[in-house]
């Protein structure tokens, strides 16, 4: 059984360490490559594609091809495209917007769905082996978390100069961050994690009756919206989703633009922005070992309100600090309660599906919480929040997103508590088997 929880672990290291080469530090090679205006579009194409991809590749894992391969496949698809993109950037220093933005599409809409064929494999493996998903698979999460903060590392300091290949945590635009290579890093892990995927053990599809056109197409899917409970619980994912991917998009530009400021400009937080991100992926590991507790012991409610607190900390952290001492200790509190904010949301989330769904429709029930968070919710939320730092922010000629980034950061906060209020005073769970 150990080996079963540690490949399953090395599944999820390679499954987040894609995704970690680029997610949160994409912003600032898309600012010194012409494209800063367009990095809240970047971002929301990941929840575009997440409102139809991850159900229709749920619908194809249930009924079609074993989750495990399906996987793979995808990975296979999203790793060349995201090669494709290192070539276009190293041979064009401001790339054509529109086949950037179109080979970048492709890319992740392989990738997103295997952020839920991935939860999908791993809970099949897990029951097949007589293992306990919500005990089990937390540990085996964190190695997905893991994955993420060491790719992170990488890209932070690895560097390509007149001197080679080399790491450093000093100032030097040749930092992996900052370019294009951060996509060939990306595309290479996704194409060890489809050869890997090949290896997995088996995922049986189990047999079922003949389905209507609407449940081959996964509308069906949406007949769990006829549950009150559940109901409220997709719409609250949904609206709480639209605080998802607004650090991943301009946590990294924030902070370098205090280079643009004299004082701060040599300051570790500010050449290293990556790196200190990555303290909400550290925090966010911890967090994950948490989420049997909670679960139990509270309950699906507590746990999400518990999430929607550590968000509106999150973003007022952010409007508080800067990378000097003590601003920089605001800094790391927002990305300690980070952890809290992702986890006890997204992990306890799919996990709540999980149980709550009927065995024929787990697959798409994941998918349909991912288009609902990672979809609508991510889309909607950073388009807004796009337009809401090109109001107030603007790129400089060095490169650096510079203005009014207080004001944004408590305009965000303010809406995360405004969530939170509602969802204590409307969600009211009559069930929860997560917490039994």
């Amino acid at each position: 059984m150990d080996r079963i929880k540690t490949r399953l672990a090395i599944m999820n290291f390679l499954e987040f360490a894609v995704w970690g080469a680029y997610l949160t530090c994409m912003g600032n090679y898309l600012g010194r490559a012409g494209m800063g205006a367009e990095i809240s579009w970047f971002y929301a194409i990941q929840g575009i594609v997440s409102i139809f991809m991850p159900t229709i590749m749920g619908i194809v894992a249930d009924k079609y091809i074993q989750p495990q391969r399906l996987l793979g496949l995808c990975h296979l698809f999203a790793g060349v495209s995201m090669i494709a993109l290192f070539f276009i950037g190293r041979n064009d220093v401001m790339p054509d917007k529109a086949t950037f933005i179109a080979v970048y599409s492709l890319s992740v809409a392989f990738y997103m769905p295997t952020l839920a064929l991935s939860n999908t494999t791993a809970f099949s493996i897990l029951k097949s082996h007589g293992l306990d998903t919500v005990k089990d698979f937390p540990p085996i999460r964190v190695l997905g978390t893991v994955g993420f903060i060491v790719v992170m590392w990488f890209v932070n300091c690895a560097a390509i100069d007149a001197d080679g290949f080399h790491f450093t945590l000093d100032e030097n635009p040749g930092k992996f961050q900052y370019t294009y290579m951060q996509f060939l890093v990306s595309g290479l892990l996704s194409v060890v994690l489809f050869l890997y995927c090949m290896t997995l053990p088996q995922c049986p599809i189990e047999k079922k009756p003949s389905r209507s056109v609407a449940e081959m197409l996964g509308i069906d899917a949406f007949r769990l919206f006829k549950d009150r409970r559940m109901a409220l619980f997709f719409i609250f994912s949904m609206l709480l989703g639209m605080s998802l991917q607004i650090t991943n998009g301009y946590a990294t530009p924030f902070i370098t633009s205090f280079k643009g400021i004299p004082e701060m400009a040599g300051t570790f937080g500010a050449n290293n922005a990556t790196m200190l991100v990555s303290l909400s992926q550290v925090a966010e590991a911890l967090g994950i070992l948490l989420i049997p507790f909670f679960l139990k012991r509270y309950g699906i409610k507590i746990v999400m309100l518990i999430a929607m607190v550590a968000w509106v900390l999150r973003f007022g952290f952010f409007g508080l600090g800067d990378p000097s001492f003590p601003g920089v200790m605001l800094f790391i509190l927002s990305c300690l309660v980070y952890g809290v904010a992702f986890d006890f949301f997204n992990v306890s989330g799919g996990l709540y599906v999980d149980s709550e769904c009927p065995p024929d429709m787990r697959a798409s029930g994941q998918g349909l919480f991912m288009l609902m968070t990672n979809g609508l919710g991510a889309t909607i939320g950073t388009l807004s929040a796009g337009a809401i730092i090109n109001r107030y922010c603007s790129w400089t000629p060095d490169g650096y997103l510079v203005g009014d980034w207080q004001t944004c950061w408590f305009i965000f906060a303010g809406y995360a508590l405004v969530v939170c209020v509602m969802f204590a005073l409307v969600f009211h769970p009559e069930s929860n088997k997560t917490a039994r």
